[in-house]
């Protein structure tokens, strides 16, 4: 049975001895996990730029003056290829991503056939479209989604500082509904938002009691982007992202917990304590989303360095 963490709790790992929380990570992931195994999955994004929310760290909203153009939605026949590629490059899950408030009936019948073309490849499907109504995930489901993304991104007490446009409820509403339809959770949030530790540990602690816990638990850190709300945010310190990730290790034990957004900026120490700490999923290509990211050759090599191994499916 499931430990229900407290934020108390969770905030008294973060205060721990660095080494003695490393080590409690890592003993908890070795128990769980091939310590030098990676799940590597790639990300697309099959519709750019547009979207109506106002998320304060995101590129992709119409309300913030960023350089990001909206785009038409990929075609199915462009999504296939970059699957391929993806499969080719040795990524066992190909997530879709979608700048939406939530997809439009039209749009998720387009969503639909590239899911069940890229599942036609044997690859895991992902797919993050915003909120679903009722329905939808059944539809999903049905076509062959494995995983839908869905991060809390932030603490429920600071949830209304970061965005206007929904509420963490909402976010709780589409949670319930992939569970409901039998689809894997991805659920994580962002850090470095000017959030404090307390607040860390609470966000860290609400992932934690999700029941069941989400199957994979992407921690991504603040990607500045010019003209979003939260561009000029204070960097945070790399070892508290480390903190970060062996918190989820611990209360969160037998997900995949993914370095997602912000690591292109991570040094490769940063990077290896992470994996130390107990992540063993990354994004992997060049790009998730709209943001930079390691490139496959670069990664690789990084893997390697450390004796480390992709997941095989």
């Amino acid at each position: 049975m499931e430990k229900k963490w407290t934020v108390d709790e969770v905030l008294e790992l973060f205060g721990l001895p660095f080494s003695d929380l490393i080590h409690r990570a890592q003993c908890v992931h070795r128990e769980n996990f091939d310590p030098n195994a990676i799940q590597l999955s790639t990300l697309i994004s099959i519709k750019t730029g547009g979207c109506s929310e106002d998320c304060g760290y995101c590129s992709q909203s119409a309300r913030h003056p960023t350089a990001v153009e909206s785009t038409p939605i990929l075609s199915k026949e462009d999504v296939l290829a970059a699957a391929k590629l993806a499969r080719q490059n040795g990524a066992t899950r190909f997530c879709m991503g979608a700048a939406w408030r939530g997809p439009k009936e039209r749009d998720l019948d387009a969503v639909l056939e590239m899911v069940s073309a890229v599942k036609s490849l044997g690859l895991e499907t992902c797919a993050t479209l915003g909120m679903l109504k009722e329905g939808q995930a059944e539809r999903l489901k049905d076509a062959g989604l494995d995983y839908y993304n869905h991060n809390i991104d932030t603490s429920s007490s600071r949830y209304e500082k970061i965005v206007s446009t929904r509420d963490y409820g909402d976010r709780l509403g589409t949670l319930e509904k992939v569970r409901n339809a039998g689809i894997s959770v991805c659920c994580g949030g962002i850090i470095g938002m000017g959030e404090s530790r307390a607040n860390r540990a609470e966000m860290i602690a609400e992932l934690a009691s999700q029941s069941p816990q989400p199957e994979s638990v992407p921690i991504n850190q603040l990607v500045q982007v010019e003209g979003t709300p939260l561009y000029g945010e204070e960097r945070l310190d790399p070892l508290e992202f480390v903190r970060t990730v062996a918190a989820a290790r611990i209360t969160m034990p037998k997900s995949h917990v993914r370095l997602s957004a912000g690591r292109r900026e991570m040094s490769e120490s940063t990077q290896a304590l992470c994996f130390l700490a107990g992540a063993n999923s990354i994004f992997y290509g060049e790009k998730l989303l709209t943001t930079g990211n390691p490139e496959v050759e670069k990664d690789r090599k990084l893997l390697s360095k450390l004796g480390m191994h992709p997941l095989t499916a």
